[in-house]
């Protein structure tokens, strides 16, 4: 396995940090994945824990999220060429806070003051907020700037000429950022999503509030839902592994979305294929068999 740290410059912030992951031999071309990292209330790194970097924050980040596995370079070792990038808001692409802004001066400032060091990763949660207000003051969304470096990502590997085809793999927050870039490009021709499925009904009141802003999407309730967006055109082969006991959506969210995309599919060019393993949130080595198995199915040819 062969790894290679990329960066490139987007329309607008610090220039984007990635990996890019290649099996040891290859000979013709490759099917492409785009593998995007969780949330985890971490952004002071980003795409590091989908590698075996020994950033000490990453590596807790694995063995919480992962299993202990750097996922994109399993998929390498699997056949895949792997691109894994630091989304807006993570990593390098995270926002300096100097000078910290107002509610957040004020609150750092409070948790200093009782004796604690709040560090980076408590003041980018509580800057969300302000991220997703300025989001929307520009005419987009938190999601939607996190979706224009996907899709700026997917043209990084889109554009290297030994990639043909193309597949997403994420988890939580990287699998509501799989389903909704499978929705805007048609180039995607499998996409899988760990953990990150429901019907948005059931997340209110109490659900909604576990989950960032990247769910919670002005509009994404008008009309359509999370299994919409995952479908999408229709024409792709979509993978959703749940989570029996996944403490961040309600089980009756997960079976009716599942039950809502197997409906979606029966007409569609695509397919589905939707998996419930017993355990807690996570995207540990036998769910990632799982992913694997089935992308090597669905981009053989």
């Amino acid at each position: 396995m062969e790894l290679t740290e990329l960066s490139w410059r987007t329309a607008f912030g610090p220039p984007t940090r990635a990996w890019l992951a290649l099996p040891s031999s290859r000979t013709g071309p490759l099917p492409g994945v785009l593998a995007l990292h969780c949330h985890a209330g971490v952004k002071s790194v980003g795409a590091q824990r989908l590698v075996s970097s020994p950033e000490p924050t990453a590596e807790r980040l694995r063995q919480k999220c992962y299993g202990g596995v750097a996922l994109a370079e399993r998929l390498a070792r699997a056949g895949f060429a792997v691109l894994a990038h630091d989304a807006f808001a993570w990593g390098s692409r995270r926002f300096a806070l100097t000078p910290e802004p107002w509610r957040l001066r004020s609150t750092m400032a409070a948790l200093r003051a009782a004796g604690r060091d709040p560090g980076y990763d408590t003041a980018a949660a509580l800057h969300e907020a302000t991220v997703a207000k300025f989001a929307g003051v520009m005419g987009t969304s938190f999601a939607g700037a996190v979706a224009h470096d996907d899709l700026t990502a997917l043209n990084v590997l889109a554009g290297l000429p030994y990639v043909d085809r193309l597949g997403v793999v994420g988890f939580s927050g990287g699998g509501g950022r799989a389903a909704v870039l499978t929705a805007l490009d048609p180039r995607i021709r499998a996409s899988v999503i760990a953990c990150m499925m429901s019907t948005v009904d059931e997340l209110y009141p109490a659900y909604l509030d576990a989950h960032s802003w990247l769910l919670a999407t002005p509009g994404i309730g008008d009309g359509r839902d999370w299994p919409d967006v995952a479908f999408g055109r229709g024409e792709h082969d979509q993978l959703v592994l749940y989570a029996a006991d996944d403490a961040l959506f309600p089980p009756e969210g997960m079976v009716r979305a599942d039950a809502l995309l197997r409906q979606r599919f029966a007409e569609a060019a695509g397919t589905y294929v939707g998996v419930t393993v017993p355990g807690p949130h996570r995207f540990d080595g036998p769910m990632q068999d799982q992913a694997i198995d089935f992308l090597v199915a669905a981009l053989s040819t």
